[in-house]
């Protein structure tokens, strides 16, 4: 069997309803497990898809529960994903985002401040589907990416030398967007949004001891082409998504030059439905389904079938 890497980016709710339609769509055309891969990268929704994914709990069932109608699961996923607390936070805003903004002007404005909203809901959320898999980490490789507030930089739960948290706490803190979400706490420091770095930090994988037979990266907001019409601000997203990806994928390239990659990006059709709103509860299932259509034309592509085929599909042999 190959080894494969498996990417998740960042994307909001509407990116996770992606993750799921483009998953489950690959196993139903190549019978591959996602929960097979060798290892895992996940950031953001990413990361709550990653957890998902290795509890074995990947399903439609996981995306919508037992809600009876779309009324009832906006609702309950409301009150997972935007449980409301008291904003509050001006001076560690001003510590880490404005001052050092101000010196560098950019999107690290934004770092600290105030917002109506927990993480922690996020991980409650993961916590409702995969059960007691979600109070420990994963047997499997399994990397969450997040970003220190204070030191700057990006942190990798699950790799060594990470701080030992639940899954649960480590998607949560992966999820914080700046503005939406409060920080969330660790061991005494901040966490925010591992996309502030990166929305996918595909080079993770290198640290493999051994270069991988497949790298298959699902990146929401990394879009191949600009959506036409589109606001200014999702240009200017998905530049700055395609842009760390490309990088980070050349890396793969020139240390693993055997290695073979496909990157899975919504179309215009998806992302009429997935923008401009990442964070829309009522487009989770939309974008669920307007996802699965795409699929069956994106994996029919032969530069991307006949890499999955090669990979993912079982052989004679390994059925007998």
């Amino acid at each position: 069997m190959s080894n494969v890497g498996l990417v998740l980016g960042g994307g909001g709710i509407t990116g996770a309803s992606y993750h799921f339609g483009v998953l489950l769509a690959i196993e139903m055309a190549t019978g591959w497990n996602p929960r097979e891969a060798d290892v895992i990268v996940g950031t953001s929704c990413g990361a709550a898809v990653a957890a998902l994914v290795r509890s074995g709990e990947l399903s439609i069932a996981a995306l919508v529960g037992d809600a009876e109608g779309p009324e009832e699961l906006t609702a309950r996923l409301r009150g997972y994903l935007y449980p409301a607390t008291r904003p509050r936070g001006l001076a560690r805003w001003a510590r880490h985002g404005l001052v050092p903004g101000i010196r560098r002007p950019g999107l690290s404005l934004l770092l600290g401040s105030p917002a109506r909203y927990r993480a922690d809901g996020i991980g409650d959320w993961v916590a409702s589907i995969a059960g007691d898999d979600a109070n420990g980490w994963p047997r499997e490789p399994t990397l969450v990416v997040t970003y220190d507030l204070a030191a700057r930089r990006r942190v990798v739960f699950g790799a060594e030398g990470s701080p030992d948290v639940a899954i649960r706490t480590a998607v949560a803190a992966s999820c914080a967007v700046p503005m939406v979400y409060e920080p969330v706490r660790i061991d005494g420091r901040l966490y925010v949004d591992g996309g502030v770095a990166s929305g996918t930090s595909a080079d993770l994988l290198l640290a493999s001891p051994e270069p991988l037979d497949l790298v298959l990266v699902v990146a929401p907001m990394a879009a191949e082409a600009p959506r036409r019409r589109a606001p200014f601000y999702e240009r200017l997203l998905d530049e700055a998504g395609s842009q760390a990806l490309t990088d980070e994928l050349a890396r793969i390239r020139e240390a693993w030059p055997e290695t073979e990659i496909v990157v899975l990006r919504p179309d215009e059709g998806v992302l009429r439905v997935l923008r401009p709103n990442p964070l829309s509860v009522e487009a989770a299932v939309p974008s669920f389904v307007r996802t699965l259509r795409s699929m069956r034309q994106a994996l029919a592509r032969s530069d991307t079938w006949e890499i999955l085929d090669r990979h993912l599909v079982p052989s004679a042999d390994a059925l007998s």
